[in-house]
């Protein structure tokens, strides 16, 4: 059973009503129907696995104690300085805004990621569904064939649907550019037939008796959805060959920046969420060469990425967000590594009508204060991106087992929104 959009009065009114309320597509979804949308809006995160270190790329601190050999390089922002690991994204900077001072209370690999990916801490009661799979439940999907919610890469723990229900997971594709896995039929269309015509009669035959158990299994609407894709020509999405070889080299030859074009391809066809992975941030030890090589591989996708957006007239109606499950610490271990920072760490948004050039919140130079000026919680970064793609942050969805939750608990940044 999905969960249904109400408020708590209106869940009391709903559970004295006639539950005529499951028929019904949720706010968002309507709305954004009504509005007739020419491009739909969507999100990508370039997921960066491990916990980049802000003080390797985004916020550097050279000539400090905690800066380490890291310098720091003009931007197209006056006054903004980033990494001289990344020289094109220093030339991009005015189509994006940093946030330097995000906080977190996890400080765990597993633990971190669920927090930033969903905005909700683990609770052991309740599975919270990622970021991404809100955006896909809250807005239609109904144009696509294609998984409205993609994850690309290597990524240890893609985004899930949680109490939305399995079928907001990620569609998960690691090697990103290849065909998709067990998408085409390895036999003839008239055996293709006859095999699902007798997987249809044993399907029936479970069915019988058994109906609640049958739709709580999903077994036939996946079996629906993949052979609806197997022949879509949405599929071709996925798949890298007719790009000229000129943009994929520009993206880089990794299966990061391979990732990051499947990504414009994925949005331009409609799909609402989409992750990237570039995973290997983790530098307890050799931190310095370590994070300049994943910078490197993120500069070039990145910087590419967007003058992709741009130059397709795609860059208004996506957002795209830079960020890990946090930073690394100001000290630097005897291994020559940092460790686990959940405090003032970096992210990275552009696009989606967002205002650029903004840098929000800064950290200590000198390492000694744990709070950054201006702390920013990543509910309140989730907020601002649900509020500009129309959906309501504050909307309450009731999960399966009557527990009334906020799709985000954070409130908007004035700074980042551009109707404020």
């Amino acid at each position: 059973m999905n969960p249904i959009p109400l408020n708590r009065r209106q869940y009391l009114q709903w559970t004295c009503g006639t539950g005529i309320a499951f028929l019904l597509p949720t706010l968002s979804a309507r709305a954004a129907t009504l509005r007739g949308q020419e491009r739909p809006a969507s999100l990508i995160t370039l997921w960066m696995g491990g916990g980049p270190s802000q003080l390797e790329t985004w916020d550097p601190h050279p000539g400090t104690s905690i800066g380490g050999p890291t310098q720091a390089i003009d931007t197209r922002v006056s006054g903004l300085k980033i990494a001289a690991t990344l020289p094109l994204m220093a030339e991009r900077m005015d189509r994006v805004s940093l946030l330097r001072s995000l906080v977190s209370k996890e400080g765990d690999h597993e633990r971190g990621t669920y927090f930033v990916k969903t905005g909700y801490r683990p609770d052991p009661t309740v599975r919270h569904p990622a970021i991404g799979a809100v955006i896909t439940h809250q807005l239609s999907t109904a144009h696509l064939d294609i998984p409205a919610f993609v994850s690309l890469g290597y990524g240890e723990w893609p985004g899930r649907g949680g109490y939305l229900g399995d079928q907001y997971d990620a569609f998960r594709v690691v090697e990103a550019g290849q065909d998709v896995r067990n998408l085409r039929p390895r036999v003839g269309e008239e055996r293709q037939q006859r095999r699902l015509a007798g997987l249809d009669v044993v399907t029936r035959a479970f069915r019988q008796g058994r109906a609640a158990q049958a739709d709580k299994s999903l077994h036939e609407d996946t079996i629906t959805r993949a052979i609806h894709m197997m022949t879509s020509e949405q599929l071709k999405a996925f798949e890298l060959e007719d790009e000229p070889v000129e943009r994929r080299a520009r993206y880089g030859e990794t299966n990061f920046g391979r990732g990051c074009l499947v990504a414009r391809r994925l949005v331009e066809t409609g799909v609402r969420a989409v992750e990237v992975t570039l995973p290997g941030f983790d530098s307890h030890a050799n931190n310095f060469e370590t994070q300049s090589l994943r910078a490197a591989e993120l500069d070039v996708a990145f910087s590419s990425l967007l003058d992709d957006l741009v130059e397709r007239d795609l860059l208004e109606s996506t957002i795209v967000l830079c960020i890990g499950e946090f930073g690394r610490t100001p000290r630097i271990n005897p291994l020559d590594g940092r460790d686990h920072w959940p405090n003032g760490f970096s992210a990275v948004v552009a696009g989606g009508g967002l205002r650029t050039g903004q840098v929000l919140g800064e950290t200590d130079p000198s390492g000694e204060k744990t709070d950054p000026v201006r702390p920013i919680p990543v509910q309140d970064l989730y907020a601002t991106l649900l509020r500009q793609l129309n959906i309501d942050p504050s909307l309450e969805l009731i999960t399966p087992i009557g527990r009334p939750l906020a799709l985000c608990e954070g409130t908007p940044i004035p700074d980042l929104l551009p109707d404020a």
